[in-house]
């Protein structure tokens, strides 16, 4: 009813003629236990940019021995560059029948290109353990990484050695974003590795002011976990809670966190992006797409293609000169795209892919945007830890930060 009623309303207020944006479906945990093809169909009709609803409703076909539509979903898969591993490419045209054999083997990507684009800008030492985002100033010089394991920050001033700030009280650390004028910044802190529960710990935002030892201090509602953040024009900070399913925002001089969007309405919200307005968030849930908060209302619609791409596994999200770029460690191959955004905003009107399947990268994760560049993590370590501690047989390694020009081609 309120994805309902908040097309309703984005109807009432377009001019005569104007394409109403389409609503965002609510996401709840059924979604991930649909396994019947009708079901995946309206699931994939839901949300017609995510790959993985597509590989979900992709093998419910091949099981139901539908090689014509399973075919179409390959074909839907191939136009967004979806590679698959070596042995589904053997098994796939035998699963999908001997009438369609030999056009599913010729879709099948046999090797992502390879983009590397980048250059390596900095490292930070091993014993920082798993870092989930770097903030830089806008003239490129190091600022914050945020540490999931160690609980801390580490800072790095002009050419210095990476330091390590101990953050009295919090969980791991994660999202990171400054104010626009550059003279706040903000940290997420909660328990999003799985910890032993902690009462003593502080679920919430962390503002980082000149003052690096003088933390401030912004709960969060209970049972929230916060994680990525985005910094409006307006100096309101929003958080996305990637366990929870809601995104949740803070006003200027506000003592505490204000859920904008429910929890539950996403399945896994992450990274965020407000327009340059300020009238719009872009929401990353993890498995489903891009979706567009109206933050006047509170509404919630999809960000809809005019372009074959991939809106899902996106991690990292950012707005930079009419385009959304997306860090996407979800889709395979992982990679990074720009996506050009309609003048109204509403729309993707095309796509380039900055970097993919880098061979240096374990897997990318958050950064920031300065000086025409994304500085992001290209050694992502969530593999090597687990609750915050390394996992048996696991060795930590430096976190190599890489640096993407983002002009456009």
């Amino acid at each position: 009813m309120r994805a309902l009623a908040a097309a309703l309303a984005l109807a009432l207020a377009a001019p005569l003629g104007a394409e109403v944006p389409p609503a965002w479906r609510p996401v709840d945990a059924e979604t991930g236990q649909i396994a019947d093809v009708a079901g995946l169909e309206q699931l994939a009709h839901d949300f017609p940019d995510s790959a993985s609803v597509r590989l979900r409703l992709f093998n419910a076909q091949l099981e139901a021995g539908d090689g014509e539509a399973a075919l179409a979903s390959l074909r839907w898969l191939a136009e967004r560059g979806h590679v698959f591993s070596a042995g589904a490419k053997a098994q796939i045209p035998q699963l999908i029948g001997a009438a369609h054999a030999d056009a599913a083997r010729a879709l099948l990507i046999l090797a992502p290109d390879i983009i590397a684009a980048s250059t390596v800008h900095d490292e930070i030492p091993a014993s920082a353990g798993l870092i989930e985002s770097v903030f830089f100033r806008p003239d490129g010089v190091p600022g914050f990484a945020t540490s999931v394991s160690r609980r801390s920050l580490f800072v790095r001033f002009s050419q210095g050695d990476w330091r390590e700030i101990a953050v009295p009280r919090s969980w791991a650390l994660s999202g990171v974003a400054a104010t626009p004028d550059g003279e706040s910044a903000w940290v997420a802190s909660a328990n999003i590795d799985g910890a032993p529960e902690d009462a003593a710990r502080f679920t919430g935002l962390i503002e980082l002011p000149g003052d690096i030892d003088n933390f401030i201090y912004r709960p969060a509602p209970g049972g929230v976990a916060v994680s990525d953040l985005a910094v409006g024009p307006d100096r309101v900070v929003y958080a996305s809670d990637p366990i929870g399913g809601g995104v949740y925002r803070l006003r200027p001089n506000a003592a505490a966190l204000e859920a904008l969007v429910p929890p539950g309405t996403f399945r896994s919200p992450q990274g965020l992006a407000v327009s340059a307005d300020g009238a719009r968030l872009y929401v990353s849930d993890y498995r489903y797409g891009l979706a567009m908060v109206d933050l006047a209302s509170g509404g919630v619609t999809r960000l809809a293609s005019d372009v074959p791409a991939a809106l899902d596994g996106i991690d990292g999200l950012w707005l930079y000169k009419g385009e959304l770029i997306a860090v996407q460690n979800g889709t395979r191959p992982m990679r990074i795209s720009a996506f050009r955004l309609s003048d109204d905003g509403a729309r993707i009107v095309s796509h380039r892919i900055l970097e993919q399947a880098h061979p240096d990268w374990t897997e990318p994760l958050g950064g920031s945007i300065a000086d025409g560049a994304l500085y992001y993590v290209a050694t992502g370590q969530w593999d090597r830890y687990d609750k915050g501690a390394l996992r048996e047989g696991m060795a930590a390694i430096p976190t190599v930060i890489r640096r993407l020009p983002l002009a456009p081609r």
